[in-house]
């Protein structure tokens, strides 16, 4: 784990996706030299090896983007995402949050085969990622803090924390869960052990 900040005597860690290094194979592939183009100049402009860029390419395919059609999911513009946050009230959020936690559970079910906090952590982060919100996720000794940065707006910030703090509830209904919240960001903060990781399953 890398180091990030140092409070008090307290080190808050990134968390890391794994720590197994994971075994690798050679293989190729035959693509047309348009794509081949497209994808060195998209390495150039990331500033990364062809290859990096594949591979992220498929793990977020595998990952997200093979599930989409399956579980009806389907692209909305970041704009249209902040009109309709501009006009929801406390009952907006408590029904769309009721809408939204059996839709979750079934999807994490489809696509991790089974239903626990980590899968359902790891979900979300996947969802996250694959819509370009920023999400992190580091540790405190036995804390976790989930930072998550959506710019979309003071309502779906209220709807992100009550989402998350219910799927926290549901799982570990005694633990009390902090929560720091401005228009663009919100940061969960709940003990899970030092040994909790959302990608160990």
């Amino acid at each position: 784990m890398l180091t990030c900040i140092v409070m008090g005597i307290s080190v808050v860690k990134r968390a890391t996706h794994t720590s197994k290094k994971e075994k690798t194979k050679t293989v190729s592939y035959r693509i047309s030299e348009q794509l081949h183009n497209e994808l060195n100049a998209e390495s150039i402009q990331k500033e990364i090896s062809q290859n990096v860029l594949v591979k992220q390419i498929l793990e977020k395919y595998i990952r997200w983007d093979r599930f989409l059609n399956k579980i009806g999911m389907i692209p909305i513009p970041r704009g249209i995402l902040q009109s309709l946050g501009g006009n929801l009230d406390a009952q907006d959020i408590n029904m769309i949050v009721d809408i939204l936690k059996p839709v979750i559970r079934d999807n994490v079910m489809f696509m991790k085969g089974k239903y626990d906090l980590k899968c359902c952590i790891e979900t979300l982060e996947n969802y996250m990622k694959a819509s370009g919100i920023k999400y992190d996720h580091r540790t405190e000794d036995e804390l976790h803090h989930f930072i998550i940065q959506h710019e979309l707006g003071v309502s779906w910030s209220l709807l992100i924390e009550q989402l998350f703090k219910e799927i926290f509830h549901e799982f570990l209904p005694e633990e009390n869960v902090r929560v720091q919240t401005t228009e663009s960001t919100v940061i969960l903060t709940v003990t899970l052990g030092s040994d909790f990781a959302e990608h160990d399953y």
